[in-house]
């Protein structure tokens, strides 16, 4: 340690100074002063531990003033909520790291009963005695659906392990190798099934799956054939797979249970916004599916949640299997996916109020006029720190649902004067409400179909700060 170095250790404040300067100041005081000192004693170890490479630190410690200023943005952002409200500027609708879907508002009023009360969770209310909670949506389910009885776990995975330890522990599983697919966190079908106890047996190759490799496959220790919807990536060219009628005829034959985990779960038919025809639940269960799983909050809009319906003969059996207490869903996934499920009994209800089926909806050239006026608006207010521009882009539906398929888009491209992209982009994630947009050709993308009307303001306030702080610095 060199002298001037020694010298900028000597002018670290003490933590009963800092204590003090941020006690006066009174802006910090809902923060209790136990997390106070703690926060200031966090502070001043990452002072002391960066003093020694960075001389922008050298710097800040001799400004008393500047140092007060950043031991209190650093006790207010570490003090902040860790599960925030961000806005989504990226495009991808159905976003794994924001949380995927949105809730409707029709889901926020039981929401909130349900949490803020008791409720009739377990509780029948007609014989006074204990009931089920999976009563509570099963009926929507089947009528929705058209399947003979339901179930809801925590989520996809645990649906699929589930009802593959039930039906299948100790049994062969069939499944096209083409089908052997991975999903988010690096968790792969195959793994799923180890768990379950299921031995994994691969028919055809990765391209090409005929009948007959399911049919030399079968043998007196066949537990189920597995069908997975390949929901998050294509094979395209020179293929060829069974179909569902295929399967289940096979499986009808050999008195085998057929399964199919879709995946994303559509209860509406798509294509009708310009995406490719995916599957709906209501189909593979009248094309006779024994067991189908889904999520509850990619394409159907809802809660995390893990969906089981079909034949009511291994439903049974499923939530009969210890492992389901474990695997359960709470009252609050409950409340929020019944509010989901009710708004389905009018599809155009649906459309207009999901928030997911929403912005799939959206025409595009409603998205071109409000980018178009978004546009003129920022480029008045802040003409003198960045040029705006309207772009005509493409958004994703992500989620790990229907891969390669996207739609026509409208974004506000801004390309900061005075700064890099790279420091608009870390500005805006570290605002008081979080802006995340995509980084495209030197510019910051805002694409119009993930953000809401209402959060347009909001979304302005945070850039006038990001960009302007820039002015201010070298002022």
């Amino acid at each position: 340690m060199d002298s001037q170095q020694r010298s900028v250790f000597r002018d670290i404040p003490s933590v009963n100074d800092c204590m003090g300067w941020l006690v006066a100041s009174g802006a910090l005081e809902d923060i209790p002063l136990q997390r106070l000192k703690f926060c200031v004693r966090h502070f001043l170890d990452i002072v002391r531990q960066s003093i020694q490479t960075n001389r922008q630190t050298r710097v800040i410690v001799s400004d008393r003033q500047r140092l007060l200023e950043e031991l209190a943005n650093f006790v207010r952002q570490y003090h902040s909520l860790g599960l925030r409200r961000v806005i989504n500027g990226t495009g991808v609708i159905v976003h794994t790291n924001m949380g995927r879907s949105l809730l409707p508002s029709a889901a926020m009023a039981p929401l909130q009963a349900t949490a803020a009360h008791y409720s009739n969770l377990e509780l029948n209310l007609d014989t006074g005695k204990r009931g089920s909670r999976y009563h509570h949506v099963e009926g929507l389910l089947c009528e929705l659906t058209g399947a003979e009885s339901a179930l809801v776990v925590n989520n996809n995975a645990a649906a699929v392990l589930l009802a593959l330890e039930t039906l299948a522990s100790g049994k062969e599983v069939i499944v096209s190798r083409g089908q052997l697919v991975e999903i988010g966190g690096s968790f792969r079908i195959p793994d799923i099934m180890r768990r379950s106890g299921a031995r994994l047996v691969e028919v055809g190759t990765t391209n090409r799956t005929h009948l007959r490799d399911y049919q030399q496959a079968i043998t007196d220790d066949t537990g189920l054939l597995l069908r997975v919807h390949c929901s998050n990536y294509r094979i395209i060219g020179f293929t060829s797979e069974v179909s569902d009628a295929e399967l289940i005829r096979l499986g009808k034959k050999h008195d085998l249970p057929v399964m199919e985990d879709l995946g994303s779960g559509c209860l509406i038919d798509l294509s009708r916004f310009g995406l490719a025809k995916e599957p709906t639940v209501q189909e593979a269960v009248a094309y006779g599916m024994d067991i189908v799983t889904f999520s509850g909050d990619k394409l159907l809009g809802g809660p995390q949640a893990g969906i089981l319906l079909g034949r009511k003969y291994y439903i049974d059996q499923i939530k009969s299997n210890p492992l389901n207490r474990a695997l359960r869903i709470d009252k609050l996934t409950l409340a929020t996916l019944e509010s989901v499920l009710r708004l389905y009994l009018d599809e155009a209800q649906a459309l207009r109020e999901i928030p997911t089926l929403a912005m799939i909806a959206l025409p595009e050239a409603v998205l071109a006029e409000r980018a178009h006026a978004l546009c003129e608006q920022w480029h008045v207010l802040l003409a003198d720190y960045a040029v705006f521009t309207v772009q005509n882009i493409w958004s994703q539906v992500g989620g790990g649902a229907m891969p390669e398929q996207n739609l026509a888009s409208w974004a506000v491209a801004v390309k900061p004067l005075a700064m890099k992209i790279s420091q608009l982009e870390r500005r805006l994630r570290q605002a008081a409400v979080p802006v995340i947009g995509r980084v495209e050709d030197g510019q910051l993308l805002f694409d119009l179909r993930t953000i809401a009307i209402d959060e347009t303001d909001t979304l302005l306030a945070s850039l006038q700060t990001a960009l302007q702080s820039s002015r201010d610095e070298r002022a």
